[in-house]
């Protein structure tokens, strides 16, 4: 927004030290006013939805888009919202992102810990026996799984010989189940 419209919102807000309701601006001015303060609600209207999405395109398998995200009453058409409806809209927009920012920080913070744990289990395998952990922990896509295991099964595991090892990702898919066996005959 600029200086001079917010100048002129200003002036609008304003009411004579008498207290006398009547107007300060003319119809002109009011207008300008009106339209400056729309134009200054939208464009924080779109910073913040643009915030909103980053957020939810940044983090998306873990943060999920917000399910209501309706703005103005339901009319069933397109209305001009009123400037307290937009001024709602704006603080409702507001307290959204707020939560999503604490989301995605506990996530990161998640994630944070995760590689901490893994370049530990790196170091010192035999401190973390049979400790798994998703490579989604780790914000990384697929179905791997990081664990420690005993190298050369019991053997390694009576000796003390543990490995980090990265499973091979997804199962593979499997089809119906058949029955197995020698077919009926007719």
């Amino acid at each position: 927004m600029a200086y001079a419209e917010q100048a002129v919102i200003d002036s609008y807000a304003q009411v004579p030290w008498d207290g006398v309701a009547e107007s300060v601006l003319d119809d002109r001015d009011r207008a300008v006013a009106e339209r400056a303060a729309r134009g200054s609600l939208r464009t924080q209207l779109a910073k913040l939805e643009r915030e909103l999405s980053a957020i939810v395109a940044d983090a998306f398998p873990h943060i999920a888009a917000p399910a209501d995200v309706a703005i103005g009453p339901a009319t069933g058409g397109p209305c001009l919202l009123s400037l307290e409806e937009l001024e709602r809209s704006r603080d409702r927009l507001a307290g959204r992102l707020q939560e999503l920012r604490s989301l995605a920080a506990a996530r990161a913070d998640h994630e944070r810990r995760a590689r901490e744990l893994l370049e530990r289990m790196k170091l010192e395998p035999g401190r973390y026996k049979f400790v798994r952990l998703p490579v989604s922990d780790l914000g990384q896509g697929g179905c791997g799984v990081w664990a420690v295991r005993p190298r050369l099964g019991l053997i390694g595991m009576l000796a003390g010989w543990w490995q980090v090892k990265l499973s091979s990702g997804c199962p593979l898919p499997r089809g119906p189940r058949t029955r197995r066996g020698p077919s009926p005959r007719r």
